[in-house]
């Protein structure tokens, strides 16, 4: 008797969360991003499932990355509408002379360090208005930025199948209401890897768009088969895209700089920062300008356009190829299919957004260019918490909205 009024309990409480409004009117939102998917990659191929969503939804004419347009700079960026020099996630790889400590995607005990990452991510955004969220691989999130983390996230496991990436998801959303996230951001490593492997407009990266599209199909089919589908807000974006490469279009920064002039080097191919040795800055300065097919700019000096090059992690120097030029200090390096880091006035460098849910138009919308800042204010405005302050402007996304 007492276990049949145990369970009545249980499924009475079930019942009424289920049914309380406080729970159920607060939205949903999925936020994919698939890495180094450029913005024409959908017109190189059928991409049936992403026009399904364009369909049904919205989308972006293309989205501007934030420079420089590398992977942890920008994921981090539409975390938090930042961009990189307010952030502090300035490259994948990076020298903070403030705590004297490198920082670099490879090295774990830095990507789980907190103090590394300024801003807000909207994950704490969300968590401090009591909207549970979780993350499956979001750049920052497994560090305790400003002591929160999402109440569920994983630690990043590159091999993890794409399958159990999408059922681990769905598994999320299916949860009962007063546990079940309202904001999830997962990420899939690819097209970047086969972008840098083969080049943005080889024939194998035709596979992988492909692919990649019919996965974003089956986390569609997936979600449409619970009970709150018709709540969720799904968008799929990225991070940046992909620039061709060439063995014939190298700069050796060795041969302009002696080593005896600079303390750091930080960065990856096409862009690097260089802490000078005392006394040596005009050298650096005068070698650089004799270069050519690169940019370069003394920290403090770069355009006002690009955001960046105030932040003291970016060191004495930012050097960057030209678009299509690779830049190295020495003769070691990839000189062949693509990367990315470069201008992001570069076409190449920008990206995809889509859009569908209730809270989005449901016409095809192709809404004009819009900079990668302003999705954490879009994302707020979605889920109806006060977005911390940030860089993005809501004026160039809302008209996606109903």
């Amino acid at each position: 008797m007492a276990f049949v009024l145990i369970m009545s309990m249980i499924l009475l409480f079930h019942s009424c969360n289920s049914q309380n409004p406080e729970i159920n009117k607060q939205p949903y939102l999925v936020v994919l991003s698939m890495d180094g998917f450029r913005w024409d990659y959908a017109g190189k191929t059928n991409t049936p499932n992403l026009d399904k969503i364009v369909s049904g939804g919205v989308k972006a004419e293309r989205m501007i990355p934030s420079f420089p347009t590398k992977t942890f700079p920008n994921h981090y960026t539409m975390a938090t509408g930042l961009y990189p020099d307010n952030h502090g996630i300035v490259l994948n790889a990076f020298y903070d002379p403030e705590n004297e400590r490198h920082y670099s995607v490879g090295n774990r005990t830095t990507v789980e360090d907190g103090t590394f990452y300024g801003g807000e991510p909207v994950w704490v955004t969300a968590e401090k208005q009591e909207t549970t969220t979780a993350t499956l691989f979001w750049v920052g999130s497994e560090a305790d930025v400003q002591g929160i983390q999402p109440s569920e996230w994983k630690k990043y496991e590159h091999k993890m199948p794409y399958g159990d990436r999408i059922d681990t998801v769905i598994s999320w959303l299916n949860r009962p209401p007063e546990i079940r996230p309202h904001l999830i951001m997962w990420y899939f490593d690819q097209p970047d890897g086969d972008g840098h492997a083969f080049g943005p407009d080889s024939p194998e990266m035709i596979n992988t768009i492909q692919y990649l599209d019919s996965l974003v199909g089956v986390f569609m089919n997936k979600l449409h088969q619970l009970p709150i589908a018709d709540q969720v807000n799904f968008i799929v974006t990225s991070d940046h895209g992909m620039g061709n490469l060439s063995e014939d279009r190298v700069v050796m920064l060795g041969d302009y700089i002696e080593k005896d002039w600079i303390s750091d080097i930080q960065g990856s191919n096409p862009i690097w920062t260089i802490q000078a040795n005392e006394g040596y800055n005009d050298e650096i300065a005068e070698a650089l300008s004799t270069a050519d097919h690169i940019d370069w700019w003394q920290t403090g000096e770069l355009p006002e356009r690009l955001h960046y090059g105030t932040n003291p992690r970016t060191l004495d120097f930012v050097v960057v190829a030209d678009s299509s030029w690779s830049v190295f200090y020495d003769r070691k390096g990839r000189y062949f299919g693509g990367t990315h880091g470069f201008d992001n006035a570069n076409l190449d460098m920008h990206t995809i957004f889509y859009a569908t849910g209730p809270a989005f138009k449901s016409n095809g919308f192709v809404n004009p260019v819009f900079s990668n800042v302003s999705l954490y204010p879009l994302m707020c405005e979605i889920l109806d918490i006060e977005a911390a302050p940030n860089d993005g402007n809501l004026n160039e996304v809302k008209m996606m909205l109903k």
